[in-house]
């Protein structure tokens, strides 16, 4: 038993040496996009999300309300629906705040499912914490009630406040009512009109949509075509006349590889850089040097002669250093992959921002052969 348990042990160990030995330059680039199935990047003409949006007022906060003439307006309002008539004077509570909801209504929903509603503060709220929303109708760009919101409002943050200090965790005026609104209205979808099927790509693309087209054909024969980047029409085959939602089921799994135009998205304000896998470089050199300035305030007590009639004051004395590191120039090749330009970057010890910097000059450079994006 000893011996087996030994045994296993150095398995494990050999496995986990394996296993750490796999960096970035073992990993296989030579593919760009992997096959996916086609209804994992498109979506069905005609079946679409509609956006719901609604006024509420919530009730039970801890003295963290409104205190706004909106919130004292909107309290009257509802006492008044149920035959309380309130003078505006005897309206001063901080434990109700007006609130503006918006709500997603997906398709193929039915009246009596359920939907999440999110909230937030429209007067000078600090908290919803505690609160429940009262029963408010939410409605559509027609005008129409769709669904109407009632339930706990969830929060995903929090203030606590003393006499001297107050500490705020995340955003306390903005939450949610989980399965909070019922729906009372569907909107029909009619995406088989004609005997015919639209599939809109989420990323228009000409390459994608004629490798789906060509896809389709393939599998129920010469039935769908490309009209353009972002949209393939296809004549429902004769034993799917009657059964539309079977064909899509079925032709939805169908694989393909997507093709996509090369982008490289940055974002100066996190230092966050995303290369796609088919960004390609021209042969262009790269020098990367830091230039450190530091600055240094030194405070520096001034003190009269005894009695004189100067005053004692404070001067500051600043110091400023600068300071330029040794750079390096690296040459890289033409054809330059994502691969051999992340090399670069780590043998040059480049962190994100100085690859935002490299990359924003290359681009300036007309090396980049791909869309710079800045988010």
């Amino acid at each position: 038993m000893k011996k087996i348990f030994l045994i296993l042990i150095f398995i494990f160990l050999a496995c986990e040496s394996s296993f750490a030995a796999v960096n970035l330059q073992d990993m296989d680039f030579s593919r760009v996009n992997p096959r996916v199935r086609i209804k994992d990047i498109t979506d069905v003409e005609g079946a679409r999300n509609n956006q719901l949006t609604g006024i509420g007022l919530v009730t039970g906060l801890n003295g963290t309300g409104d205190n706004s003439q909106m919130a004292v307006q909107m309290m009257r309002n509802m006492m008044r629906n149920f035959g309380v008539t309130l003078d505006a004077r005897s309206v001063r509570t901080r434990n109700i705040a007006v609130v503006a909801l918006t709500a997603n209504l997906p398709p193929y929903v039915r009246p009596g499912q359920n939907i999440d509603v999110n909230v937030n503060t429209m007067g000078n709220a600090s908290s919803l914490q505690g609160g429940m929303l009262i029963q408010s109708p939410l409605r559509a760009a027609d005008g129409k009630v769709y669904a109407v919101a009632q339930g706990p409002v969830i929060v995903g943050g929090g203030s606590a406040q003393g006499a001297g200090a107050t500490r705020t965790q995340n955003i306390p005026t903005a939450g949610r009512v989980p399965n909070g609104a019922i729906v009372e209205r569907e909107v029909p979808s009619d995406y088989t009109a004609g005997g015919q099927v639209a599939l809109l790509l989420r990323d228009p693309d000409f390459t994608t949509s004629q490798r789906i087209a060509d896809a389709i054909n393939r599998a129920y024969g010469v039935v769908a075509y490309a009209a353009d980047a972002g949209r393939v029409e296809i004549n429902l085959p004769g034993q799917y006349v009657q059964a539309p939602n079977a064909f899509l089921a079925n032709m939805g799994g169908i694989e393909i590889e997507p093709d996509t135009t090369a982008k490289v998205a940055i974002n100066e304000r996190t230092g966050t850089v995303v290369m796609g896998g088919n960004v390609r470089i021209s042969a262009v050199g790269v020098a990367h040097g830091n230039l450190v300035v530091e600055v240094a305030d030194d405070p520096n007590v001034v003190q009269p002669e005894s009695f004189s009639e100067g005053r004692t004051v404070v001067t500051r004395r600043t110091d400023i250093t600068v300071d330029e590191e040794g750079g390096s120039m690296i040459a890289m090749p033409a054809t330059t992959t994502v691969r051999d330009l992340v090399r670069v970057m780590n043998s040059l010890g480049a962190k994100p921002r100085d690859i935002i910097e490299i990359l924003q000059a290359i681009n300036r450079a007309g090396a980049l052969h791909g869309e710079l994006v800045t988010m």
